[in-house]
Order: C-alpha cells, then structure tokens, then sequence
C-alpha cells in the first residue's frame, strides 16, 4: 500500500514540510557516506538516542557529580538530532512518504512555525517515553517515526474520512485505489515489520532492536490526536 496524495486542499505551501523532508534525506545521504567509510556505528551511537546512557548520566548528575549535568545537556542533543537519523532505506522511504502525504495537510491546518513545534516536540516526546519504558536499553533509537506518527494522529482526528489515494502493487501491475484515512493508522503499525529491509550497517548491536519503538509510537499517535482535539 502505497499513499501518494490526499483530497484536502491546502491554501499555502508546505514549506516546512519541504525542508523536513530534504533536511531527513539530506542526513541519510551523510549517514551513506559514513558508512562507506566504516564511521557509521560510531556516528550514531554517539547522536542516537541511547536510553542507558542519558538515564545513566542523569543518575550520576542528581546523586553523584555535579559536573555530570555537562553529559545530560550533550546526550540531550540526541534527543533532537536522532529525529532526523534512520537505519534503513525502508526506515526513510516509509517515513518520508507519509509524511509528504499527511504532513502538508497538518502543516496547513496548524501553520508553519506551529507546526514546526509540533514535529519536534512529538518527536522528542517520543523518544523520552522510549527512555521511560526500558531506561535500561543499550542500542540506538532512532527515526523520524514518532514525530510523523503523532502527524498521523492529528490528521486521522481532523479528517477521519478523507480519502488517500493510493497505489497497491501487485507483481508487475499497480492498481490506483481510494483508502480513508483512517486505514492508514493499521498500516503504518504493520509497516514498522518492513523497516528491516535495506539495513545500513551500525555496529555493534544495530538500532531499534526493541518493543519499546512500537509503544512509543502509539504514545505518539496519541499525542498527535489529542493535540488536534484541544486545538478544536
């Protein structure tokens, strides 16, 4: 199932969109570049987020050592930077395609710097509950999946009866079809099992390699409906 566009009209350009979208492809064409030269694995796990580390770091920093709380600013960046690193090239193109497809709707309802925010703040949200669910996890999280899942939410919660055109391939034939949108809150949860395919390599345990990215996503889903509901 593949999305391509909505029938919502949008009255201004996605700017912000634009920018996420070459701004996301910009930091995985570098990610490719890294790992041609085996400085990947390093790369991201010193820019992913590592829930071990942050929660080790803010432990040391409220019990132990003062000087500690330079480590949780740093690891604080991750944060926001690990937003925007993906590990597969199914990871990017999912995330990239919906949120092309939902995001300049959203981005036309909530306005651009708005809707700015609201990226970040959800993807950041996100990251921070992943840390909560299992402090303990040594492998980097990363993806931009949180932030557009709680796109999702707001668009489903706002339009739950648009129509997403969509192509569904089958072999050597694709087929347009008309989906409602509220189809593509299933989808988006059962593509996460494809995000495999294509993997770069990032020693030593890879990325994402947890249960707690599929539940920081529902939180993110959530986030993003009830954003639209208060706004209404």
């Amino acid at each position: 199932m593949i999305p391509i566009s909505d029938n919502i009209r949008c009255r201004s350009k996605p700017i912000i969109n634009y920018w996420l979208i070459g701004i996301n492809l910009a930091v995985f064409l570098w990610e490719l570049k890294l790992e041609f030269n085996d400085e990947l694995g390093y790369f991201v796990n010193s820019w992913g987020v590592i829930p071990a580390q942050i929660s080790g770091a803010i432990t040391n920093a409220l019990f132990f050592n003062n000087a500690a709380w330079i480590i949780v600013i740093w690891r604080a960046f991750s944060l926001l930077f690990g937003i925007f690193l993906h590990g597969s090239f199914s990871q990017i193109l999912g995330n990239l395609l919906f949120l092309w497809v939902f995001g300049k709707t959203v981005e036309n309802i909530l306005g651009h710097k708005r809707y700015l925010g609201f990226y970040l703040a959800a993807g950041v949200i996100t990251e921070i509950v992943q840390i909560l669910t299992e402090p303990s996890l040594t492998v980097p999280l990363i993806g931009a999946n949180g932030a557009i899942a709680a796109i999702l939410g707001a668009y489903i919660m706002k339009f739950p009866k648009a129509k997403i055109d969509t192509i569904l391939p089958l072999i050597i034939l694709y087929i347009p079809i008309q989906v409602p949108a509220f189809f593509y809150i299933f989808w988006w949860f059962g593509q996460q099992l494809f995000y495999g395919i294509g993997s770069l390599n990032i020693p030593p345990l890879g990325v994402n390699q947890s249960g707690v990215v599929f539940w920081g996503q529902v939180v993110a889903l959530l986030i993003g409906a009830a954003f639209m509901r208060l706004k209404k």
